[in-house]
C-alpha cells in the first residue's frame, strides 16, 4: 500500500567499461547475433589491450569451459555477459587466462581474464567484444555512451533503471 502511495525508490545502476579502447555501438558488431541483440542489448568495445575487469560489483554467474566468455549478475540480479571477440570458442582457451571462477564475488574494475589480443587479431573472426545485459526485461531506460575511446574499470558506458 505504501508502494502505490508513495511510489517505489528506482535503483540506477552503472557499468565501468569492462576493456580499454574504443567504444562502438552492438549494431556495429559483425556477427548477427550481437548487432541484431538476439542476446540481449549493450555496447561492444574494440580492444586495445587484452584485459577484462567487471563493470559491476556482482558475482560469476558462469564462465565458459573456453574462457572466451563471462557471465555476471550484479548486485541488483542483472546479468552481464561479455564475449570477448567473435568465434573465440574455437581457440579452446588457448589465448585466455582467468583470475576468478563461477560464483566468485567480485567488484567494478576487478580483473577477470588477461587475453593474448594479436593472437586472437589473426586466429578469430574479430577482436571486437560485445557485452550485453541477457536479462533485459529487468530493466528499464537504457542509456548508452557514444563512441569514443575509453579505459578498463573507469570510464562509464552503460546505466539503466533497475525493476523490482
Amino acid at each position: 500500500m505504501f508502494n502505490k502511495l508513495f511510489g517505489k525508490k528506482k535503483i540506477t545502476e552503472e557499468w565501468v567499461t569492462p576493456l580499454s579502447g574504443k567504444l562502438i555501438a552492438i549494431e556495429e558488431v559483425p556477427d548477427p547475433t550481437f548487432s541484431k541483440k538476439l542476446m540481449g542489448d549493450g555496447v561492444a568495445i574494440v580492444p586495445s589491450e587484452g584485459k577484462v575487469v567487471s563493470p559491476v560489483d556482482g558475482e560469476i554467474i558462469q564462465l565458459f569451459p573456453t574462457k572466451h566468455a563471462i557471465g555476471i549478475k550484479s548486485e541488483n540480479g542483472i546479468e552481464i555477459l561479455i564475449h570477448i571477440g567473435l568465434e573465440t570458442v574455437s581457440l579452446n582457451g588457448e589465448p585466455f587466462e582467468t583470475y576468478i571462477k563461477t560464483n566468485d564475488k567480485v567488484k567494478a574494475g576487478q580483473l577477470l581474464v588477461s587475453f593474448n589480443l594479436e593472437q586472437i587479431n589473426v586466429e578469430a573472426a574479430s577482436i571486437i567484444t560485445p557485452i550485453v545485459i541477457t536479462n533485459e526485461d529487468k530493466i528499464d531506460n537504457l542509456s548508452k555512451q557514444d563512441s569514443r575511446e575509453v579505459s578498463a574499470g573507469k570510464t562509464a558506458i552503460v546505466s539503466y533503471e533497475v525493476k523490482k
